[in-house]
């Protein structure tokens, strides 16, 4: 092992808004083969707030000027995903992209051909792969616990009846539901059953003054298999997070994983409890046994977002594959245009 190989990992976060303050930052200092070397940001005092011994840098150019920094993780706008990575990985940089990777998969192709021929390393930030919720229904389906799954219900529920407030919200590239949360529906539906045949949408904008997509239904074809993603706006009581149904039985599960809200409250990985989840959030397997109909709780896995920048670290030095394939998350972005396509035509679009 040479010396750089033994020493932590320099990283350089661009950007210190919700996802990169309250998610890649604490992630980061968390895991201890990196270093966080420096944060691009036009707010230092918010930087420093939280990391007060962190040098702040105004450019992604002045960035790069630091030696010490060998991976750089962007969590800017998704309008500025593609020419950020660009220019990280021509500086011979090994890139992390907060999702969606880019707005087009015309420009995620751009990037992964770009990693390749530099031989650097590109993973895509769809740390919702690590869910306790989306775990324990991954379990479910890969142990055959509910026979062969015919129909698959993926939801966000939320209600914002104000204005506006964040850049997800506003009439850009890469803005609002679809990008936004069905980027994880999307991606969670793909770990589970690989690319759909077909891609049918509803997209809307229902909130009154609203100048974004906050409605999304997608309904995905896989044969017999139908899955089904949505996300709304306006809902004040939320249904069930996840439905899966198959021919041996069914699994419901609601609420939402709570790691973003643990380290909201300033609990990191390795904590006691870290991840698990109480009793009264376990999901309700219906299923058969002997013959005979059975229904009860099944405890979740624990949910585990430390487990992307570890992965992160063991690549960087030649010791395993990223967390997340660039290719994988590219495929994500096709199903989102697709959608744009299937809503804006009112028709069913072949997956290709």
């Amino acid at each position: 092992m040479t010396a750089r190989q033994s020493e932590p990992i320099g990283v350089g976060l661009v950007g210190y808004g919700m996802s990169g303050s309250s998610l890649h930052a604490p992630l980061i200092t968390a895991e201890p083969r990196l270093r966080l070397q420096a944060v691009v940001s036009g707010n230092p005092q918010r930087v420093h707030r939280d990391l007060p011994a962190v040098p702040v840098a105004p450019t992604l150019t002045q960035l790069l000027d630091d030696p010490a920094v060998e991976l750089v993780v962007i969590a800017a706008p998704n309008a500025a995903h593609h020419e950020l990575a660009r220019t990280a990985l021509q500086a011979g940089r090994h890139v992390v992209v907060d999702k969606p990777l880019t707005v087009t998969s015309a420009e995620a192709d751009d990037l992964i051909r770009l990693a390749d021929e530099r031989r650097l390393q590109l993973s895509v930030f769809h740390q919702r792969r690590w869910d306790a919720d989306h775990l324990t229904v991954r379990r479910c389906v890969e142990e055959g616990l509910l026979g062969d799954v015919n129909t698959y219900i993926a939801r966000y529920d939320r209600f914002r009846s104000g204005p506006a407030t964040r850049w997800t919200e506003l009439d850009q590239p890469g803005a609002g539901v679809l990008y936004d949360l069905g980027s994880h529906l999307v991606d969670q539906a793909l770990c589970l059953f690989g690319t759909p045949q077909t891609v049918w949408a509803d997209l809307a904008t229902q909130r009154p003054g609203g100048a974004a997509v906050d409605y999304a239904h997608l309904v995905l074809g896989y044969g017999p298999l139908r899955v089904l993603l949505h996300a709304g706006s306006l809902i004040r009581a939320p249904g069930p997070r996840f439905e899966v149904h198959g021919d041996c039985g069914s699994f419901v599960k609601d609420g939402m994983d709570g790691q973003i809200a643990a380290m909201l409250a300033g609990r990191r990985p390795g904590d006691p409890g870290w991840g698990e989840e109480p009793e009264t959030r376990y999901g309700t397997l219906t299923t058969e046994l002997a013959g005979l109909a059975c229904t009860g709780r099944l405890a979740s896995v624990p949910g585990s977002y430390e487990t992307f920048y570890r992965m992160m670290a063991a690549t960087v030095r030649g010791n395993g594959p990223v967390p997340v394939p660039a290719e994988q998350a590219r495929d994500v972005i096709r199903v989102l245009e697709h959608a744009v396509s299937s809503s804006r035509d009112g028709l069913v679009v072949t997956y290709r």
